[in-house]
């Protein structure tokens, strides 16, 4: 089992902000700080330390520009135990004091950043992180200070750190052994038996949660990866999906959620992992089914990847036919034309737009009301027409197009977008790429001028690059340094030598064969090493999935819940989310 042995963060000045000892006597952080900052960057989240005494594994993560760092003096059988846990302790901070996570904020908060430190690590060993149950036990900031009040305490003494015998807690480098802790209830004591008897069955839920208008919400959200040829051939398409659960019901409700997709669950969900709530044995008997006892609020229920091409996908690549070829039904897509004009300067992006993604409803009658369902009451809500943003009508929201370009672009000129499609292209000399943004409306501008053809809409974005003029620049102006490729025949006496020309005698040896090569040729031949090799596109899709996963059913099982009561209906709903940033990748 991992051990924690110490807790150390840091500001964004590598200032020393928090230290919490648990076990053991690591190396302290002024040690530390300096070998891990040795590492160049990206440094890895876990660094071995042989120089140090004992000799130590120091495991680290950077949240919101805060450092943490934590040693091990012992090799670990579940390093990503610890990584975990460095996680679990950043959320923790988060949820409490509130996101971005600052250094100010856990100055003026040291008491509730000691308790929670204490009640997640006993001894060393990991024992409470779910943010419920430290709930249960550790009282939010505002209400912490006016108990601390009323028992006459200072509201910013650092005093009730220390959950077990063995930890420390320090502030500024003054050090503190074991404190008494605050209850939730007012009551000062070393243990924790009011606590306990108040504590929840289950260990990632509140006890005693009460609400006065019962809701659950269900919003998957998967993130788009696709990579596809210059012939237009998809090489990979990947969408790893996180189905987010929002519960906000009295009691211990017992919950039983069913998924299904086209091709069944089973066939298309790999890699699935879930919240330990899920019953594993439920979902193993029957794929699709979720059958869990809730945290008080909104979690990550489950999370999974799907490959869109599937498993045939290998052997339609390897026929000669293109016919047979994996397809994709995504919103847009993009292509990049390279070599254009008379000195193969010019470039072109074309975006073609999924003529299915208009945001207007494209079903009628009962098909209609079944896939416009989204936010309803006790059960899902049906309508006669599909709303924008719905399963029947999935809108295409703010759209970025990336063009990288090669490192010796100096400008591109005569940047402009065609047919009418707006947006705004965004280029500096010196960047090394262009951004095409078309936002919602334009979007559903363009879809409207296409005249229901049933293609798809299209726009394009033209340009011309330019490159560095290496013969035109001077070295006195700060332009680029150009280096001789001369090289010098020495006489053994050194009294003289003799230069000769690489470049020269390349020239004179290819003067018979270059004879033909005209200006133009040479010049189309030097746009070529210009152009761009891909572009990528980034975009957000309102009520569509690319693996095609829906909510079939949501609801309670009242034999097995309580203190929901009688006859409650929770109101219910369910929303569904693409996001790819520069998700999809055409190359050329």
């Amino acid at each position: 089992m991992s051990t924690i042995e110490a807790l150390y963060i840091f500001d964004e000045n590598n200032t020393p902000l928090l230290e919490h000892l648990y076990n053991n006597r690591p190396p302290p952080p002024s040690t530390l700080l300096p070998l891990y900052l040795a590492h160049p960057t990206p440094r890895p989240p876990l660094i071995y330390l042989p120089n140090t005494n004992p000799s130590t594994l120091l495991y680290s993560i950077t949240q919101d520009q805060l450092l943490f760092l934590c040693p091990c003096s012992t090799d670990t059988a579940g390093p990503l135990q610890i990584l975990e846990f460095l996680h679990r302790v950043a959320d923790a901070f988060e949820d409490y004091l509130g996101a971005p996570l600052l250094a100010s904020k856990i100055e003026a908060n040291y008491d509730v950043v000691a308790q929670l430190l204490g009640e997640m690590v006993d001894g060393g060993v990991v024992s409470c992180t779910e943010p419920n149950a430290l709930r249960d036990v550790v009282d939010a900031p505002s209400l912490l200070k006016g108990l601390l009040g009323q028992v006459g305490l200072p509201s910013n003494t650092p005093s009730l750190g220390g959950g077990g015998g063995s930890s420390a807690f320090s502030l500024g480098g003054i050090g503190m052994g074991a404190s008494p802790r605050l209850s939730p209830s007012g009551a000062m004591g070393m243990g924790s038996g009011s606590a306990a008897q108040t504590a929840s069955p289950v260990p990632w839920r509140r006890a005693n949660v009460r609400h006065t208008s019962n809701e659950m919400y269900v919003d998957i959200v998967e993130t788009l990866h696709v990579t596809i040829s210059p012939s237009g051939r998809p090489l990979a398409a990947i969408a790893n999906g996180t189905i987010a659960f929002t519960a906000k019901v009295s009691g211990i409700p017992d919950l039983q959620l069913s998924l299904a997709c086209p091709g069944g669950i089973a066939n298309a969900i790999a890699l699935p992992v879930f919240h330990p709530c899920v019953r594993l044995n439920r979902w193993k008997e029957r794929p699709g089914e979720l059958s869990f006892v809730p945290p008080d609020g909104r979690f990550v229920l489950a999370g999974y990847e799907v490959d869109l091409l599937g498993p045939a996908a290998l052997d339609a690549f390897s026929t000669a036919s293109t016919k047979s070829g994996p397809r994709l039904n995504i919103p847009a897509t993009v292509s990049v034309q390279t070599g254009l004009g008379p000195a193969a300067a010019d470039f072109e992006v074309r975006l073609l737009l999924n003529p299915r993604f208009t945001g207007k409803s494209h079903l009628s009658g009962a098909a209609a009301s079944l896939s416009g369902r989204a936010r309803g009451g006790a059960g899902f809500a049906s309508s006669s027409s599909a709303a924008p943003g719905t399963t029947g009508a999935p809108t295409i929201e703010d759209m970025v197009v990336h063009v990288p370009l090669p490192a010796a672009v100096r400008n591109v000129t005569d940047l402009r977008v065609l047919r009418g499609a707006g947006g705004e292209a965004v280029y500096a000399p010196g960047d090394r790429a262009i951004e095409w943004r078309i936002n919602g409306r334009e979007i559903s501008a363009l879809m409207a001028n296409d005249r229901g053809s049933g293609t798809g809409a299209q726009a394009t974005l033209r340009g011309t690059v330019v490159g560095a003029d290496v013969e035109a620049s001077d070295d006195l102006d700060g332009g680029p340094v150009s280096l001789s490729t001369n090289t010098y025949d020495y006489d053994e006496g050194g009294a003289s030598y003799q230069s000769r020309s690489s470049s020269a005698e390349d020239a004179k040896r290819g003067a018979g064969a270059g004879a033909g090569a005209t200006d133009a040729e040479k010049e189309r031949k030097k746009n070529k090493v210009l152009m761009p090799s891909a572009a990528t596109l980034g975009f957000s899709v309102k009520g569509w999935l690319p693996s095609g996963i829906k909510v079939e059913s949501l609801g309670v099982d009242a034999k097995m819940s309580r203190g929901l009561g009688s006859g409650v209906q929770p109101y219910k709903g369910v929303k569904y989310l693409c996001v790819a940033r520069r998700g999809v990748e055409c190359r050329c």
